[in-house]
């Protein structure tokens, strides 16, 4: 059997980190846990299916930790479903040429005859102790161009700030920004919005990958400090190259290492990724990982997606327990970013399981020294540190067979030649030994705490 040891070389990935200028560390200095609308609603999230999602994470997940309401893409859509006919698609839009939630869909944004965009919302999410967070394609929307609309706080129009030669490829709504005191004053404008709403997340999509443009993400994030409020800034899609990390780490919080991810274990043929793609990406961006910058795996699409899932018709996750288990876990000890999939409305005893593991949870939010340091074939090995001499070793089966590991501590190059172990998930008191010998079935995993 062939072994591949990954070997990290700490002190010059340390030095590349140090010479650049970083993002302040106490935006995001945990990976952010929260839910977003993406799996289970797709472009149709209205108010109430949103507050009955913010109700439940409260009162079932705010406990253990899990702090992001976040509405994703289609908010302003006044017709959801006809996104792909640009010619049927009609926005809610300011008299700055900014997007309003559509009040068909939410209600609470009429104040007074007005519309005040998310400001009630943003309201009650905090008022549940929770953060508020929201979904945006970068650019200015095409109506906006067609209006030509004066943008707030500024000299400029929207003709000074499109930039039509620059759309999303993927998405019919917006121009691109021109790089310029028109575009960063429209940003400035978006941002105190955002900020008067009380938002806490914004995700930028078609700015981080396909197509990637530096210069947005820099305006974005100067229009955020300008705005004085705390706001967490989250890039997608991926794949990020991690070539291209020193430059995003001074401006965003996370960013996705990948295309979107959906409820496949391999060989997804309708998504452009599965749980078993991410194991190579998590390893390569492991270095980069750090208070307040967080490499991102995506959603994670577990529990009952629907009604109007992103991805296909609204089903049960196709991930097996196993399955979600081991994806769970990959993503706790790279310490991405937890953002839930699931209709939380219909949580059941499985998936509030997953989602309430005090100590799989703190491995994802405290540990540290995380890394893949072996893959034999379809065997994959990490380890982290946790407080004092603890150290984790999670061992994951992506084998479609049972698998038996047989291997001393030594050979993960963990410091002491015995531990006491407990695996996590069953909180199994396993005893001392210099070595393990577990049997994984197939794609299943095991994590354990070590102590000297």
């Amino acid at each position: 059997m062939r072994l591949w040891l990954v070997l990290l070389s700490t002190l010059s990935l340390g030095s590349l980190l140090s010479s650049a200028a970083q993002a302040p560390a106490d935006l995001a200095p945990h990976p952010p846990l929260g839910w977003n609308s993406w799996d289970a609603y797709g472009l149709t999230i209205t108010e109430p299916q949103f507050r009955d999602n913010v109700d439940v994470m409260a009162r079932t997940l705010k406990p253990y930790g899990w702090q992001y309401a976040v509405i994703d893409e289609g908010w302003f859509l006044k017709n959801p479903l006809d996104l792909k006919t640009p010619d049927k698609v009609a926005y809610e839009i300011d008299a700055n040429g900014r997007y309003n939630p559509v009040p068909e869909r939410f209600p609470s944004a009429i104040v007074d005859d007005k519309n005040q965009g998310f400001r009630v919302i943003g309201d009650y999410v905090h008022s549940q102790g929770l953060k508020f967070g929201i979904h945006i394609v970068r650019g200015i929307p095409r109506e906006a161009l067609k209006q030509n609309t004066p943008v707030a706080n500024s000299q400029f129009h929207a003709s000074d700030v499109a930039d039509a030669s620059d759309p999303c490829p993927w998405d019919p709504t917006n121009w691109g920004v021109r790089n310029t005191p028109a575009g960063q004053a429209w940003y400035d404008s978006l941002m105190a919005q955002y900020a008067g709403w009380g938002v806490d997340f914004i995700k930028v999509d078609c700015i981080s990958d396909h197509p990637y443009r530096p210069s947005e993400i820099r305006m974005i994030h100067n229009a955020i400090v300008k705005t004085g409020r705390s706001i967490v800034l989250s890039l997608s899609p991926g794949p990020v190259s991690p070539g291209i990390a020193q430059e995003l780490t001074p401006y965003a919080q996370t960013w996705r290492i990948s295309d979107d991810l959906w409820d496949y274990w391999k060989n997804a043929r309708h998504a452009p990724r599965s749980v078993h793609d991410q194991f190579e990406l998590a390893a390569a961006w492991t270095p980069y990982a750090h208070d307040g910058a967080w490499p991102d795996a995506d959603m994670l699409p577990i529990g009952y997606l629907g009604p109007q899932p992103g991805d296909g018709e609204a089903r049960q996750t196709r991930l097996t327990r196993d399955e979600q288990k081991t994806m769970f876990t990959l993503w706790a000890v790279m310490r991405s970013p937890l953002i839930i999939g699931a209709n939380l409305t219909k949580l059941d005893d499985w998936t509030t399981s997953l989602l309430t593991n005090r100590d799989v949870l703190d491995v994802n939010q405290y540990a540290r020294d995380q890394r893949q340091v072996a893959r034999e074939g379809d065997t994959v090995a990490w380890t982290a540190a946790g407080k004092g001499d603890v150290r984790y070793l999670a061992l994951f089966n992506l084998n479609d067979r049972d698998k038996t590991i047989k291997r001393t501590y030594s050979f993960y190059n963990l410091p002491a030649i015995s531990y006491k172990s407990r695996e996590l998930w069953s909180n199994e008191d396993r005893g001392r030994s210099d070595s393990i010998n577990v049997t994984l079935p197939a794609h299943s995993c095991i994590l354990l705490e070590l102590t000297p």
